[in-house]
This record gives structure tokens, C-alpha cells and sequence, in this order.
């Protein structure tokens, strides 16, 4: 099978007013870039890269320019040595001046990279989490980009942690039966009035969630702490209640803010500074234990994810596989926080599309713990096959390929 031509698309969707709003971001349009691989047979490889509207045409042509090399390969040929592949297009010399390995580039080898996998499980028959794991270890870490990691983790290190892990995947693979745990993250968007956090997190609940997100990073905290409250009393404290600031606040902000969110006994407080400063992290870390830091929605690349784990800077790793280079560098990132202790609870750019398929293996195949995937649904009504939620758990999909197709 074949790649014979590629078609780029720029696809926005308009919101609901109030849906998808945070401290930063107060008025998104959700977007995709998207890479579709058309092939020599009725087969595409669909694949993605998020973004919040205006821009997304830059993206687009950054994925004209990248893809190019793709057309004329056959899908097995290429992802048996999609490692290499993957850095070629990374290190292109030119376009690499660019980033390297971040922004417009990057998010661009995103869209790439996904269609690749899609094509490579829809060319198998199964979907893309059965594709994963029915790569050998070695076969999996061939469509890896281990450079810049090698102190950290070197190929045989990568390839020993899958066989580590191999045997006692029929201990794991019970979450094929019950599906994966979900976790609300539309009960408490920033623009939201105090009434309809309320009323989603009672819904939220009706439905089976009992993990659930609230957006602060208000001009005057003493919203973020009331709006934490209601959540809470709301939702009762058996509940699993997660806040996020967008990268709102200083560092001095944030310590102080942080320390007062505690009265509501977070499970982790997201993003509560500038996604780059590495040590601005690890002084939150330190200062807010017990309570925890999730992060990496907007860190770009595996080296920066290096740094984070390396200096104890996040407790949670929220990788996203349509932020940095696609599910190659997913899957790397992956087995870097494995080894270094850090549970990975993606970011869901993507409305939990690609990812169900991604915690699915991460931890069936890595032995990560299954704590649940962020839930947002606004989108899913463009999806030919959207994720299907019952029960507060994402139901294992079926369908060949990532889940990534959208309507015409």
C-alpha cells in the first residue's frame, strides 16, 4: 500500500459561548491541521494536529512543506524504520531553524506523524491501541526518536521496559472489558457562571463521572477559591477534583494562590505557571507537596519532558500526541516517565480521540497506571467514529485505525 498524494485541510468549528474558555485562552475556536495520506487504495491515514483557530493555515502549509518526502512510500516499508524516518523530517535543515522541535513546525510533524499510524493500523485491520500492541518490543521502538535521551534512556533500556512489562500484560488487559476511566473536564470552563458549574457537576456525576476539572486563574482569586468551594460541596469529598490555571499566574502568585486552592484537597493543580520555566515548577512542586503538579499540555518536545521529570518539576506528565511530534514522540515521552516514575495523564487536545488509544496501550503495554483520561465532547459530533463515553468510562474502540477521521 502505497502513499500516492496528500491532502491538507483546515477544519474550525465554532463554540458555544462559554465552552472551552480558561484563564488564558477566553475565546477559542477549536481547529485542526489536518494530514490526510491518500494511497493507492481506498484506504486514507487520517491524522491531526489541534489548535485554536486562527493560525491553523500556517500549520497547513508547514505540513505541505514536511510531507512532501512521504509520497511513493509503501506504509509497512516506512514505519519498519519510522524512528529514522520521523527525524529526518524532524531535522529538516531548513525548517528546522524554526523551532526546532516546537510551534508551527512541530505541531505540523503532528499531523504528519498521526496519519501515519492511522494508515499503518487501518492498512492491518485493527485499531490503532491492537497495532500497538501487537508490535514486538523491538518493532516498536524502530518507529522511535530516542536522540538528545540517550543518559536517560538508550534504545535497549526502551526496548527492555516493553519486555519488562510483557508478561504481565493479561493482569492489565482487564480494562479491555471495563473501558477506560474518564474525567470531566466541561463542568467548570472559565467563563462559566457559578449556577452552571453547579448544574454540570451534578450532571457530571448523574453520568458517572466522579473525577472532575475546574478552570482558575481568575484576576481576583477569591473567585477561583469560592468556584472551588461549590465544586466541591458540590460533588462531595469523596470526589476527585482536579483545578487548572493555564499558565496564568508568576511564580509568586501561584505559590501564594496554590497554597490557599489546598482547602479543597486537589489531586493536582495544572499548569500553574509558564510552560517553558522548568525551575519555576519545581519550586510550585516543592512548596504545594503533598498536593501535585500536572503539566505538559504546551511543553513541545521530549528534551523539555526530560528536564521536567529529571528535576522532580511535574507529578503528573500530561503529554499530548497532537502537541508534540505525533505519536512517535507520544510514545517516547511515555516510556521515559515510566522509567523515571511519573504516571502519564494526557491532555485531551483532541477530544480523546487518539488518546484512548494511547493510554490503552500505555497501560497495558508500559505498565502505566490506569487513572483516567480527560473528557471534553464538543467536537465529537465532527468524528466519523467518536469516542464513546457510558458510565464515566471511554469504551474501548473497534474501529481500524486512531479514531481520526472527520466528516466530510
Amino acid at each position: 500500500m502505497r502513499i500516492t498524494s496528500i491532502e491538507i485541510r483546515d477544519q474550525r468549528y465554532d463554540l458555544p459561548e462559554g465552552v472551552g474558555s480558561d484563564a488564558t485562552h477566553t475565546t477559542p475556536q477549536y481547529a485542526y491541521a489536518v494530514c490526510c495520506l491518500k494511497t493507492d487504495s481506498r484506504l486514507t491515514g487520517t491524522g491531526l494536529a489541534f489548535t485554536l483557530g486562527a493560525g491553523t493555515d500556517l500549520v497547513c502549509k508547514a505540513i505541505e512543506y514536511l510531507s512532501g518526502p512521504l509520497k511513493g512510500r509503501e506504509i509497512e516499508e516506512l514505519m519498519s524504520v519510522f524512528g529514522q524516518e520521523y527525524r529526518r523530517m524532524a531535522d529538516s535543515p531548513s525548517l528546522r531553524w524554526l523551532g526546532p522541535h516546537k510551534g508551527v513546525i512541530h505541531l505540523a510533524l503532528a499531523a504528519i506523524v498521526n496519519a501515519c499510524y492511522d494508515l499503518w493500523a487501518k492498512s492491518r485491520g485493527v485499531p490503532l491501541w491492537q497495532l500497538l500492541l501487537d508490535l514486538t518490543p523491538e518493532q516498536l521502538v524502530d518507529t522511535l526518536d530516542l536522540s538528545y535521551l540517550e543518559e536517560v534512556l538508550t534504545k535497549k533500556q526502551a526496548i527492555g521496559l516493553l519486555e519488562e512489562h510483557f508478561s504481565s500484560r493479561e493482569s492489565r488487559g482487564c480494562v479491555l472489558k471495563t473501558g477506560y476511566k474518564g474525567y470531566d473536564t466541561s463542568v467548570g470552563w472559565f467563563n462559566y457562571s457559578d449556577e452552571k458549574i453547579v448544574e454540570n457537576t451534578k450532571k457530571a456525576m448523574d453520568n458517572g463521572f466522579n473525577a472532575l476539572k475546574l478552570k482558575v486563574g481568575s484576576d481576583d482569586p477569591a473567585r477561583d477559591l469560592r468556584r472551588a468551594g461549590l465544586i466541591r460541596n458540590t460533588a462531595g469529598q469523596e470526589a476527585t477534583i482536579m483545578v487548572d490555571a493555564n499558565q496564568k499566574w508568576n511564580l509568586p502568585q501561584a505559590l501564594d494562590i496554590c497554597g490557599r486552592l489546598g482547602e479543597i484537597n486537589p489531586f493536582w493543580i495544572e499548569e500553574p505557571t509558564h510552560p517553558d520555566d522548568v525551575i519555576a515548577h519545581q519550586a510550585i512542586a516543592k512548596a504545594i507537596a503533598p498536593f501535585k503538579v500536572a503539566t505538559g499540555e504546551h511543553i513541545p518536545n521530549k528534551v523539555i519532558f526530560k528536564n521536567f521529570l529529571q528535576t522532580g518539576a511535574m507529578d503528573f506528565c500530561q503529554v499530548d500526541a497532537v502537541r508534540v511530534g505525533g505519536i512517535s514522540e507520544f510514545l517516547t515521552i511515555s516510556l521515559l516517565s515510566r522509567k523515571m516514575g511519573v504516571p502519564v495523564v494526557p491532555h485531551v487536545g483532541d477530544m480523546g480521540q487518539i488518546h484512548q488509544h494511547l493510554v490503552i496501550f500505555n497501560h497495558i503495554g508500559i505498565g502505566h497506571e490506569h487513572l483516567f483520561l480527560e473528557h471534553i465532547p464538543h467536537l465529537r459530533q465532527y468524528f466519523v467514529n467518536p469516542a464513546q463515553i457510558s458510565g464515566g468510562y471511554y469504551q474501548i474502540p473497534q474501529v481500524p485505525g486512531s479514531s481520526s477521521d472527520l466528516k466530510e
